[in-house]
């Protein structure tokens, strides 16, 4: 059974890895990198820990939400600022001196690679949290968890490509980094634990959530197409 919850847990995780590996076939990074990437990525679980604890102390959020302000603050505080922070440090540590880092893509790629690192630890550490439900859980956060942290990854990787290969572009690009994926990430948990304290428009909410979702991916695949294309304009 064991070998069953790991296996639903990390199979998202390897498609989606293997989905933006293939994006990138023309000029594949070298796979230890990329193992690296998901390494730091497996750690920034750690490090967001470091602002996260910090912030509840400080009462900005609790685990438990009674109302619509509280959820959204569980959502930004607990979850989407101290995680794309993390993953954005770990992100820097990988590419400051990176020779590898020569395509705009490849931002989006190494983003991707740390942002699914996160997203196996906690996916594991869900599904045996919740063991006896476990398949349950597996699919809907293959569905659309896993989705979730690959979109906020790619957000990332986007605007550091922007910002590192056009350095005299408008500083909103740098400023995205962070903001694009927090933002997002933070909607998307917000529409979730919103549905939890108000059960009454639960059906609403979901179909606003789907929405959401199916634009997000859709965004973000154009993102990736457009890093694609630019690469190929240079070569």
């Amino acid at each position: 059974m064991d070998a069953l919850v790991w296996v639903a847990a990390l199979m998202p995780v390897a498609v989606l890895i293997f989905y933006i590996y293939r994006k990138d076939r023309a000029s594949s990074e070298p796979v230890k990198e990329l193992l690296k990437a998901f390494g730091l990525g497996m750690l920034s679980i750690l490090a967001s820990l470091l602002v996260s604890v910090p912030f509840e102390m400080l009462g900005l959020y609790s685990m438990e939400p009674s109302s619509v302000i509280g959820a959204i603050s569980l959502s930004f505080f607990g979850a989407s600022i101290p995680e794309e922070l993390a993953k954005f440090f770990m992100l820097w540590l990988l590419l400051r001196k990176s020779k590898y880092f020569d395509e705009k893509v490849d931002g989006i790629v190494y983003a991707v690679c740390v942002s699914m690192g996160f997203a196996a630890v906690e996916n594991v550490m869900y599904l045996f949290d919740n063991y006896d439900s476990w398949l349950q859980v597996g699919i809907m956060r293959a569905l659309f968890s896993i989705p979730g942290h690959f979109c906020f990854g790619v957000l990332m990787g986007y605007y550091y490509s922007l910002a590192r290969f056009y350095p005299k572009s408008p500083k909103k690009n740098r400023a995205m980094i962070l903001l694009a994926p927090i933002i997002v990430h933070g909607l998307f948990d917000s529409i979730l634990f919103v549905i939890n304290v108000t059960p009454a428009i639960s059906g609403l909410l979901m179909i606003v959530f789907l929405v959401f979702c199916f634009k997000m991916w859709r965004y973000c695949s154009k993102n990736i197409k457009t890093h694609l294309e630019r690469d190929k304009e240079v070569v």
